[in-house]
């Protein structure tokens, strides 16, 4: 097997979009200027922001560099429940108004956030509101623009939860750190890989937490009690664990759906879809059956990467599935010149 540590390495320095990039600092600077206006006009409005954090890959530190070039921003807001009003989505009309000052296009109140791009910067935010009670129990405004009142709702939800079980280390017994570094990485590799494999309808219906909730699951069974190994052959192992899990719902006329469930309340399907305007759970079949037969190519592309001991042709078929930010190892020139594998994007 060929020794492809160094590309990985650098194929997650290519793609990881870290706290301490110009880019995130950009977004960050008109995240915290809108937080602050929301802040004065929630007050005024009887239902003050008593704590506010980020949600999503930057809370749990998997964000990448979008292909697109847009910034994802995921912002919880979270009121008292004493103070909050009845309706769930008139704080989220206020955020929509607040938004709409702020030189963003269109921005749209769907049914468990506020979402809108900026005008002038690829930024995209989105805007959840909670509330919570004297038992700590927090409770996501469910809503959008004419809901009628039976689709409107305060629904428990443990989104702290959530990202506390992502970022948990406590069921490895040995390389805690390491560990945790590995599945985050194996996080952004799979995020790159659906980019770069789907269509940009079809990829947004493969939401970034199904995927991390699979891989932290499998890789937590895995490698709980077990040695960290490179990054090839454990990749390889979570894949083919997430293709024979219980992830993947054959249907009678041969399709799939991809379900997954949250670890956390309201421990609902990921995947979730309507049927005739009713939730379903899985995924649409077009979904699920394009992500199987593209998850099935890529864990047949890493076992073959693993059996071909020639480093350059073994980096060549990784970059065919992850992209034009997998370097290549260097070719051997003779036979009297060692590999040198060195990342090289080239």
């Amino acid at each position: 097997m060929a020794d492809l540590q160094t590309q990985f390495k650098a194929f997650n320095s290519n793609i990881y979009l870290t706290g301490q990039s110009d880019d995130f600092k950009r977004a960050k600077e008109k995240d915290d200027s809108i937080l602050k206006e929301l802040k004065v006009v929630f007050k005024e409005k009887g239902y003050p922001i008593i704590e506010s954090f980020r949600q999503g890959s930057f809370a749990v530190d998997t964000a990448i560099y979008n292909l697109d070039g847009d910034y994802d921003f995921d912002r919880t807001l979270v009121i008292d429940a004493d103070c909050a009003p009845d309706d769930p989505v008139e704080p989220k009309r206020v955020i929509k108004e607040v938004l709409e000052k702020r030189n963003f296009k269109d921005p749209k109140i769907k049914k468990p956030c506020v979402t809108a791009d900026y005008k002038s910067i690829n930024l995209h935010i989105d805007y959840t509101v909670y509330k919570i009670d004297q038992f700590c129990t927090t409770f996501l405004a469910i809503g959008k623009h004419g809901s009628r009142d039976e689709h409107k709702e305060w629904a428990q939800s443990d989104q702290k939860g959530l990202i506390e079980w992502i970022n948990d280390i406590e069921c490895y017994t040995e390389n805690v750190s390491k560990k945790r570094c590995q599945y985050k990485r194996f996080i952004r590799f799979m995020k790159r890989w659906r980019d770069v494999n789907f269509s940009n309808e079809v990829k947004k219906k493969i939401f970034s937490i199904g995927l991390t909730v699979m891989i932290k699951s499998e890789y937590t069974n895995q490698f709980s009690n077990q040695e960290q190994i490179g990054d090839l052959e454990a990749l390889s192992l979570i894949v083919n664990r997430i293709l024979n899990g219980s992830y993947l719902k054959c249907q009678s006329d041969g399709k799939y759906r991809v379900s997954v469930q949250l670890p956390t309340i309201p421990y609902r399907d990921i995947f979730q879809h309507k049927i005739n305007g009713y939730s379903a759970d899985g995924s649409d079949k077009n979904i699920g059956t394009q992500f199987r037969n593209k998850l099935i190519y890529l864990d047949n592309e890493l076992k073959k990467a693993i059996a071909e001991p020639d480093p350059y042709e073994a980096s060549k078929l990784l970059r065919a599935v992850f992209g034009d930010d997998f370097p290549l190892a260097n070719i051997k020139k003779n036979e009297d010149t060692p590999y040198s594998l060195t990342g090289t994007s080239a």
